[in-house]
């Protein structure tokens, strides 16, 4: 590449990259769910794929979950109390919180959306 086109490259990366900052900004709130409450935010939406009762564990197809930094996708978590798997249905829109215990990722939270 010559100087100019090296020249003119840089002066247009520059010229669009507060453009694509901004929309990265303004995408990652939308993404994560922001909300004015707190004890919301905290909360993932999600769809019941798959109980496992004897295994204690639940797949969920669910959004971005913001303090794992993970994106939407389908996975399966360990629940920390077995008593919440009798409180949902495959295919029911949920609320959820998931942590990192022990190495593990676990529903510490579920709510159904009925």
């Amino acid at each position: 590449m010559t100087f100019l086109s090296l020249s003119t490259l840089l002066l247009i990366l520059l010229a669009v990259a507060p453009g694509v900052c901004a929309q990265s900004a303004g995408s990652h709130a939308e993404h994560h769910g922001a909300t004015s409450s707190t004890a919301d935010s905290a909360l993932t939406e999600g769809e019941v794929r798959r109980i496992n009762r004897d295994d204690r564990k639940i797949t969920l197809r669910h959004a971005p979950i913001a303090n794992l930094d993970m994106p939407e996708m389908t996975m399966v978590f360990g629940v920390s109390d077995p008593a919440m798997l009798t409180t949902v249905n495959v295919g029911d829109k949920v609320r959820f919180r998931a942590e990192r215990r022990d190495g593990q990722l676990m529903v510490t939270h579920l709510e159904s959306r009925k």
